[in-house]
């Protein structure tokens, strides 16, 4: 689907909605280079580097997506299906990308590309995957306002806003936020996932459980959709005996959510 949308939606209508696809677009525009050749090319670099920064499980969990979706463009480059209009494009595109995209990570896969050097920028500066990513992808938008036009930028972004909120759809059904209730014996684990995968606060509350009169930690923590789905699935995989309460949250104040992630922090 990923790949589907970016020659049927995006190419045809110069829609440089960030990521590798963005860049592709740039290139193609300029130089006539072909989007899959491209993507490929500039994936390989980005996954070694990962593979040797981000460990093993970076490079099995991003393997696949980073280079099936290059040949799936590839493959799909003559489809005769394509849309001119650009509003279309932004607005289908984004939505066809954003349930591919989602589907993506609610497998806790990755397509490369961005989301890695995100993860990447992370490991040396500290700096969170999601400001990372803000930042590259917004550096693509802004060369595309060079290359094509403010109009057609303006485009790439709503197409951006969409699949965000496709991506938000597909992975949690309603709220955008959750507020998620952990109760455990392994707090320093857990903690650790929070921290460092996700790079969300957290407060801990010292409990009692009821029937076993065993001393526990319950940890409260908010996150976005995607972030909730990808702890779901780390406390599934490494600590399956972990108490877990997923709620949605109506309204959150404070950094991260009402206000800016760093409001108030000299970065």
């Amino acid at each position: 689907m990923v790949g589907l949308a970016y020659n049927i939606f995006l190419l045809p209508t110069k829609l440089a909605a960030g990521g590798l696809s963005g860049v592709s677009t740039i290139l193609y525009e300029l130089f006539e280079l072909s989007p899959a050749f491209t993507q490929f090319i500039m994936n390989i670099p980005i996954f070694i580097i990962g593979w040797i920064v981000l460990g093993r499980d970076f490079s099995e969990k991003t393997l696949l997506g980073t280079f099936w979706v290059p040949f799936v463009i590839w493959l799909s480059e003559d489809i005769p299906i394509m849309i001119t209009n650009p509003f279309l494009g932004a607005l289908y595109g984004g939505i066809v990308l954003g349930i591919g995209l989602g589907i993506v990570y609610k497998g806790n896969g990755s397509t490369g590309g961005t989301a890695a050097i995100a993860q990447i920028v992370r490991k040396f500066t500290g700096i969170s995957s999601g400001y990372s990513q803000f930042i590259v992808d917004g550096l693509v938008v802004g060369a595309s306002l060079i290359v094509f036009n403010l109009e057609l930028t303006l485009f790439a972004l709503m197409a951006i806003y969409i699949t965000g909120k496709a991506i938000d759809a597909v992975l949690i059904d309603t709220s955008r936020s959750k507020l998620i209730l952990i109760i455990t014996e392994e707090e320093e684990k857990i903690q650790t996932f929070i921290k460092e995968e996700i790079d969300r606060g957290l407060t801990t509350v010292r409990s009692v459980g009821g029937y076993t009169k065993r001393e526990k930690t319950m940890i409260l923590c908010v996150a976005d959709q995607k972030e909730a789905v990808h702890l779901k699935k780390r406390l599934e995989e490494e600590e399956p005996s972990s108490f877990v309460i997923f709620l949605n949250a109506s309204e959150i104040l404070g950094r991260g959510f009402s206000l800016d992630k760093y409001y108030g922090q000299n970065l």
